[in-house]
């Protein structure tokens, strides 16, 4: 594995996201372009992961009230760079910098082992967007 390297999101980044937002499938964010990146510009969460030699291969997007809650709207690592820690290391990057937060976001079920393996727990919560 290269050396790796988080730093704060940069407006040049946003066609990288958007591949990974694809290879994912996150059909949403990709086709509704222009709102996702106002809100990459308009998060305070916003960190890529670099590896050497590979440019951005992975990214952590959310807000924070910097006290008491840090929600993670998106996390995302390559497929060709799982299972070597990068979103553990995102993760802990981000609460390193907000330590008085609690951690909250959603998931798919997909995930739910690599989240439960950082130390998570499942809670209830309940979503509603405009129009439902």
């Amino acid at each position: 594995m290269n050396q790796t390297n988080i730093r704060q999101y940069v407006e040049n980044d946003f066609n990288r996201i958007q591949e990974l937002n694809q290879a994912e499938g996150w059909n949403n964010l990709v086709e509704n372009h222009e709102d996702t990146k106002e809100a990459w510009g308009k998060s305070n969460v916003s960190f890529v992961i670099e590896a050497e030699g590979n440019g951005v291969v992975g990214y952590i997007r959310g807000l924070t009230d910097t006290r008491i809650t840090l929600y993670i709207c998106e996390l995302l690592i390559d497929k060709n760079y799982r299972g070597f820690g990068l979103g553990r290391e995102l993760l802990q990057y981000v609460h390193n910098k907000y330590p008085k937060t609690r951690i909250e976001m959603l998931a798919s079920s997909t995930s739910r082992s690599f989240y439960e393996g950082q130390g998570f727990r499942p809670f209830y919560g309940f979503r509603k967007t405009l129009g439902e």
